[in-house]
Parts: structure tokens; C-alpha cells; sequence
């Protein structure tokens, strides 16, 4: 039965046809940070940026560095397009794109990280064997056919996706709606749509199409009767999101990602009727099958797994932020704040108040004032700033944060040296104060 849902040898138009559509995304999707001045706000106008703690090192290339690194990137999406030197152009377009992610988290998406994934992946999935220039300049790796684990990686990746999302808004802002409608709210000056997304029956709408879709899309996307109608529901699920959240290309990767829920026969007539149709079903198991086994397990194991650690966290995640990266929960919360730094000389006792203006952009402060992990990593900064100058400092902040409406509380214990603390990914951090985050929400508030 396993080797027959892994191993049997099935057609491969849907993964050629993803491999066009998903370096054709991965091209729009650099080219157009260069164009909409992405890079420019977000890479090169800050004197540094928060990167992933760990990757401290890893900072945005000087002067024009990232502008040709987004356009070496967008071009090797258009190599994976055409399919030419697949392979390697596919490991270093997963290299690369990594490193942007993990060098900033102003701009953190659930988005990029799936975008990780997915290259990761497409790097050992033979997508260029057929209608490529791969497969035109060597005639012997041509093939019509692919194993079927192909598919099944891709529909369990995304089955994980949208069902952890699902679970994520199940919480009570969500499920009363007043966070949808802060959500909503900062869309009214969208011009013809704006105010209708404040009407109460499209508020309404979102709470339990949210969570539906999410929930139930892959398996009626996988069940033939209901798969027509998933797919509609799609389309207009993700045209939404694009217009209305306008998040790049994601929703048309993930409309692109639908290929693989319908037969491959479908797929073939649709979009390569010239194809060689590949119908024998034949079961081969790989010699390094017992290899590809573990790998799959341990993959999908760390997948799991990473979206509930912050179970494990003491208090809120809404509050906290401790293991909320990496774990589908998209669109659950806004965060607003104030905070300032004040670094006390140990040896005189002489304090310094710190304007954070002087140090970063507006996107960053916005991050900066509501999120503990930027907090503690601006601390270190300014840490080894003044250690540079010879001063052995203490660095103590002062944050107030509002979450989803919320009114203000203080996130930070400001008693707390933070220059001292050491950070840790896999506990809880006493400095962040309890959230309580059953009191009273402000309906007005942003």
C-alpha cells in the first residue's frame, strides 16, 4: 500500500507546469521588490536590520549589493522557468532567498518562510525532465513521468499549512470578530471597497470563511466530487487576500499549488496537449528508498512540531511572541506600542535616555516597540555600542503594547538589565511581563 501511494510512477505534467508557474512568481516576486522600492525601505535605507537571532552576522550587502542580489535572484527564476541548469539554479535561488530571510524580520511572513520550504523541496524533485532546456540539450533525462511521492509531499506540506492556520484562529478575538474588525478598519480607505469590507455581514463572512477554508480546502480539493467547487472557492478565497492584503505573490502560489489536486491527465490536456500522455502506473521502488523514508518523516516531523511549541511557552503567544514565527498564524493580531531605552553607566551611574529614531526606520520601530526579541536584540546593540567606547553599561526598556485593541501595558520589566540577559529559543523569558490578556478591549483603538 506504501509503495504504491510513494512509488508508483504517475504522469508529471502537474509538477512541469509548477515549476513554470513557480519560477515565474519567484521572478515577480524580486523583480517587484525592486520596482515597488521594497529593497530600498527594508534592506538598504536602515543602518542595520533585525535579523533572526543567531544570524546577527548576516547583514544586507552595502551600497547597490541587494538591489543586483534581488536581481540575481529574480533571474534565476526565470532559469527555473525555462528549466535551464534546473538543478543548481534551483539550490541557489533557495540559498539565496533564505539569506534575505534570515538577515530581516521587519517585513516577517509566513509567506517567505513556505517559500523556503517549497524551493527547499523543488530542489530534489525532478522538474525539469520534460519541457525544458535541460531536457532539449540532453535528450536522455527526458521523461514523462514522476514518482508519486511528488505530489503527496506537496498536498501534506499544505494540508499542515492551512490546518494550522485553522487552529490558530480559533482564539477569541477572532471568533468575536473584533479583531477582523480592526483588521478591516485600517482597509477603509480602499477606494470602491473600503466601505463595504466595515459592513457587518462581510465581517461576519471572514470570521467563518476564514476558518472553513482553511480547514476543509485540501480535503475537498483532494475528493473529486467537491474539487471543482474547492477550486472556485479558491480563486475567490485568494483574489481576496491579494487585493484586500495585497501580500505578493503568495496567493497565486497557492492557486498554483492546485495543480497537483487535479488528475494528471487534466493537466496534461490543459496545458501540454502535445505531451506524451504517461498511463502505466508501474510501481519502482528507488534503491535509496529507506534514505527517502527517514528524510521525509524527519521533515514533516519538525513541521508538525514547530507550530505547537508555543504551547510549551509559559503565557499568550499573542502576548509573548515566543514561537510565533514559523507556525502559520497569519493574520491573527495587531500590535501597537510606545518604548524607550535608557542605558545607565555601571561604574558613574550617569543614564542615558535613548531615541530610538536615531537608530532605526519607522518600519523597524514599529517592530521595535511591540516585539520582545527586537527589544532584547536592539539591548545588545546598544551594549556593544558603548563597549566599543570603552563603558561597561546596563541597558533597561520601557515598552507599552497594545494587543488587538487592547489598552496599553507595560511588555518589558523595566527593572530588567537587558544587556545582561542571555536569549533563548526554547524558553520562556521572565523579563516579558504577564499579559493578562482577559481585560477589557478599547473597540476604538488601532
Amino acid at each position: 500500500m506504501l509503495n504504491r501511494l510513494l512509488f508508483q510512477k504517475i504522469d508529471n505534467s502537474p509538477l512541469i507546469i509548477f515549476r513554470i508557474f513557480f519560477g515565474l512568481l519567484i521572478s515577480l516576486e524580486c523583480y517587484g521588490a525592486i520596482l515597488t522600492g521594497w529593497i530600498r525601505r527594508t534592506l538598504v535605507e536602515p543602518e542595520f536590520t533585525f535579523s533572526f537571532i543567531g544570524f546577527d552576522w548576516l547583514q544586507p550587502l552595502p551600497g547597490d549589493g541587494m538591489y543586483i542580489y534581488f536581481f540575481v535572484m529574480g533571474t534565476l527564476g526565470i532559469l527555473i522557468t525555462l528549466g535551464y541548469r534546473y538543478r543548481w539554479s534551483m539550490i541557489a535561488f533557495t540559498i539565496m532567498w533564505t539569506g534575505v530571510y534570515l538577515m530581516q524580520k521587519s517585513s516577517y511572513n509566513n509567506h517567505y518562510y513556505l517559500l523556503i520550504l517549497i524551493s527547499f523541496l523543488m530542489c530534489f524533485f525532478p522538474a525539469s525532465k520534460s519541457h525544458s532546456l535541460d531536457a532539449r540539450l540532453k535528450p536522455e533525462i527526458k521523461t514523462d513521468s514522476m514518482y508519486a511521492y511528488v505530489k503527496w509531499i506537496f498536498v501534506l506540506q499544505l494540508l499542515i499549512v492551512y490546518t494550522y492556520a485553522a487552529l490558530a484562529k480559533c482564539y477569541a478575538d477572532w471568533l468575536d470578530h473584533s479583531f477582523i474588525e480592526i483588521l478591516m478598519r485600517s482597509k477603509k480607505s480602499y477606494p470602491v471597497i473600503g466601505e463595504s469590507l466595515q459592513h457587518p455581514f462581510v465581517i461576519q463572512s471572514i470570521r467563518i470563511f476564514g476558518i472553513a477554508f482553511d480547514l476543509l480546502i485540501i480535503p475537498a480539493l483532494l475528493w473529486r466530487k467537491t474539487r471543482i467547487f474547492a477550486f472556485i472557492c479558491a480563486i475567490f478565497f485568494h483574489l481576496f487576500n491579494s487585493i484586500v492584503f495585497q501580500i505578493g505573490i503568495f496567493p497565486y502560489l497557492a492557486l498554483a499549488f492546485t495543480v497537483f489536486f487535479f488528475d494528471a491527465e487534466t493537466i496534461r490536456k490543459l496545458f501540454f496537449p502535445g505531451k506524451v500522455a504517461y498511463s502505466l502506473k508501474d510501481i519502482r521502488i528507488p534503491n535509496r528508498s529507506t534514505w527517502m523514508l527517514t528524510g521525509g518523516i524527519v521533515y514533516f516531523t519538525i513541521q508538525v512540531l514547530l507550530p505547537i511549541r508555543h504551547h510549551f511557552f509559559k503565557d499568550n503567544v499573542l502576548w509573548t511572541e515566543e514561537g510565533h514565527r514559523l507556525s502559520w498564524r497569519m493574520m491573527l493580531r495587531s500590535r501597537s506600542g510606545n518604548i524607550s531605552f535608557k542605558v545607565v553607566n555601571k561604574r558613574s551611574g550617569k543614564s542615558t535616555t535613548i531615541s530610538v529614531e536615531d537608530y532605526v526606520t519607522r518600519k523597524q520601530k514599529r517592530m521595535l516597540a511591540t516585539h520582545p526579541d527586537f527589544i532584547w536584540q536592539f539591548a545588545q546593540r546598544l551594549k556593544k555600542e558603548y563597549a566599543s567606547k570603552g563603558e561597561d553599561v546596563a541597558v533597561y526598556a520601557n515598552a507599552l503594547v497594545s494587543v488587538n485593541g487592547r489598552p496599553m501595558r507595560r511588555l518589558i520589566d523595566p527593572n530588567t538589565d537587558l544587556a545582561a540577559e542571555e536569549w533563548s529559543h526554547l524558553e520562556h523569558h521572565d523579563w516579558i511581563l504577564p499579559s493578562k490578556l482577559h481585560y477589557k478591549r478599547v473597540k476604538n483603538s488601532d
